[in-house]
């Protein structure tokens, strides 16, 4: 058992769960009648959440782990092809609920600024470099990424977080 894990579930949980209880609308559309699924829609959101975090790519592999690890919070863990169909449903209750933690941090109103970087190949070979008309102000240099080297410039983007919040919506 991960106390810090279990206290980030829990805390996701609540969040999600209160999300749901003041804007009801935002679940999945579910008939009147009928069998009522034995995972909450805050628990299928927490554990998306929580996949994310950890980085788990496969749904399975997390099903595995979740089950290994979380059993004690989440009674009932649905098989993969389970699991996909209702996050395929809950995508827009995704969506909102990311947004809905993302404004809650500090972050959010923050003026950071988010930078990548990676290099631009422009050729390989010293001939392409001699005759090229970028030989003013490109470079050789190493690439760690693929472990080579290469001729070409570094390509730097530099974005505000109000485009990121922008992209969000």
């Amino acid at each position: 058992m991960d106390a810090d894990l279990d206290t980030l579930a829990t805390a996701l949980y609540v969040t999600i769960d209160d999300l749901l209880k003041a804007a009801p609308h935002l679940a999945p559309w579910r008939p009147a009648v009928g069998i009522a699924p034995k995972l909450s829609d805050a628990e299928l959101v927490t554990l998306a959440v929580l996949q994310a975090l950890g980085g788990y790519t496969s749904e399975a592999r997390w099903l595995r782990h979740a089950d290994r690890h979380l059993r004690h919070l989440f009674p009932y863990l649905p098989g993969q092809p389970g699991y996909n169909k209702r996050l395929r449903r809950a995508a827009e209750l995704i969506r909102h609920v990311i947004r809905a933690i993302a404004t809650d941090t500090a972050l959010w109103t923050d003026d950071v600024w988010i930078v990548d970087s990676t290099p631009v190949e422009c050729g390989r070979s010293r001939e392409t470099a001699k005759r090229s008309a970028l030989a003013g102000w490109a470079s050789y240099g190493w690439c760690a990424s693929h472990s080579r080297w290469f001729w070409g410039c570094g390509c730097t983007w530099s974005v505000p977080c109000t485009a990121c919040q922008w992209r969000s919506r």
